[in-house]
């Protein structure tokens, strides 16, 4: 949901390069919270006068404080609002929202930039089968993955 919306506020603008931005992504993935890792990462790379550590900073703070926010202020009603039926079918309705919403961004920009040959849908789907059939650790399929774009790299 988010990632279409980071990739326009960073690359776009040139703040960070395409390829950097789909690097930092993929990287994340491997971690957990990777929103927040990714959002530390591009403060860190920005290629504008506060990067860096300060960046870093900036880019959590960013990502978390409307989400911590919000917690603190729906918290006291939570328990009596998810016990009703009809709370229940709408948190259906947006978890179906959100897989179909996160399926349109890996996509776009994703899968359009990223799944440019042959070799780059096998890699693709190497790593599909090392996390669905052999559930090997996301960290091993992202090296796995990085390692097999270090080989089809074409050398200029």
């Amino acid at each position: 949901m988010v990632l279409p919306l980071l990739r326009e506020a960073f690359v776009t603008p040139g703040w960070v390069s395409d390829s950097s931005f789909l690097a930092g992504y993929g990287a994340a993935q491997a971690v957990p919270g990777p929103l927040f890792t990714f959002a530390a990462y591009l403060g860190v790379i920005v290629k504008q006068s506060l990067h860096g550590v300060p960046g870093a900073t900036l880019g959590l703070l960013g990502i978390f404080l409307p989400g911590v926010l919000i917690l603190i202020g729906a918290l006291p009603f939570w328990d009596a609002f998810r016990s009703r039926p009809i709370a229940q079918a709408i948190m259906r309705g947006v978890n179906a929202a959100v897989v179909g919403l996160l399926g349109a961004a890996l996509y776009t920009p994703v899968w359009t930039s990223a799944v440019k040959s042959a070799g780059d849908f096998g890699i693709v789907l190497v790593g599909f089968v090392l996390l669905t059939v052999w559930r090997a650790p996301p960290l091993v399929v992202v090296g796995i993955s990085a390692l097999g774009g270090i080989v089809l790299e074409p050398t200029a």
